[in-house]
């Protein structure tokens, strides 16, 4: 259970079975679609009692199925995101200019949001795997190692920033990433200059990625778009064939998001 939970369970208004039945839901990822009873209990830091209780019940509800040993997530887990996207304008918004954008430098193209140390993907436009575990819609990967996660970081207060990485407790993802804190928040300052972020081989191996910013109306931040690349060739070539329409790209989804 996370700082921030474990910090509420004590309110009156805390539901910790709902914590709880979330925490075994959470425990499903990419790397971890199957998983059986001991696997659960261990993930959701539950007991083997308790996790039975709650898969059983999510079965009923429809969100989980058994296959002997092994349980896994079924569709209808979407529906628990669905009334957030639908909300989210910047999805719809986005959707075409990414798909553009992906045309124009034949590149994958991504759009996420800043959820506490992570970033989430909302939106996606894959030409080719570029990564050994797939991204999709929901996709979470750390703030600190990732060019979009740079982006919102550093539109923060520089103050909430530091909070936030050293939260994170960075740890070496591959033999580049920037792993002191001091050298992140100055790699952000660099970032707010610049109104960019590069990151190379820092999150995987062989993974470039290039992101700008997205702001509302009020010229607040509200998400980050990129153009993720295997590393061939010099960066700095390739940072400078993509940025410009990276920018241009970014320059219309905030002028759509300022008609919202």
């Amino acid at each position: 259970m996370s700082e921030a939970v474990e910090s509420e369970s004590g309110s009156g208004d805390f539901v910790q079975s709902l914590a709880r039945g979330l925490e075994v839901i959470r425990a499903f990822d990419a790397e971890h679609p199957a998983l059986t009873l001991s696997d659960v209990a261990r993930r959701a830091g539950l007991t083997r009692a308790a996790a039975r209780r709650f898969l059983r019940t999510l079965e009923t509800l429809g969100y989980v199925r058994a296959d002997g040993r092994d349980f896994s997530l079924t569709p209808r887990v979407l529906e628990l995101g669905f009334s957030y996207l639908s909300a989210l304008s910047l999805p719809a918004l986005a959707q075409p200019h990414l798909e553009r954008l992906s045309r124009q430098v034949d590149e994958s193209v991504s759009s996420a949001v800043l959820d506490g140390a992570d970033i989430v993907y909302v939106v996606r436009v894959p030409t080719r795997r570029i990564m050994s575990v797939g991204i999709t819609i929901g996709t979470r990967f750390p703030a600190y190692a990732t060019g979009m996660g740079r982006v919102l970081l550093a539109a923060l207060p520089e103050a909430r920033a530091r909070e936030i990485i050293a939260a994170s407790h960075p740890e070496p993802l591959t033999s580049r990433t920037r792993t002191d804190l001091e050298a992140i928040l100055a790699e952000l300052e660099a970032v707010r200059t610049q109104g960019w972020s590069l990151v190379d081989g820092e999150l995987e191996e062989g993974l470039r990625s290039l992101a700008a910013p997205l702001h509302d109306r009020e010229g607040t931040v509200v998400a980050a778009v990129n153009i993720s690349a295997t590393a061939r060739g010099d960066a700095t070539a390739w940072r400078e064939r993509c940025l410009p329409d990276l920018l241009a790209v970014a320059s219309d989804i905030d002028a759509d998001l300022r008609l919202v």
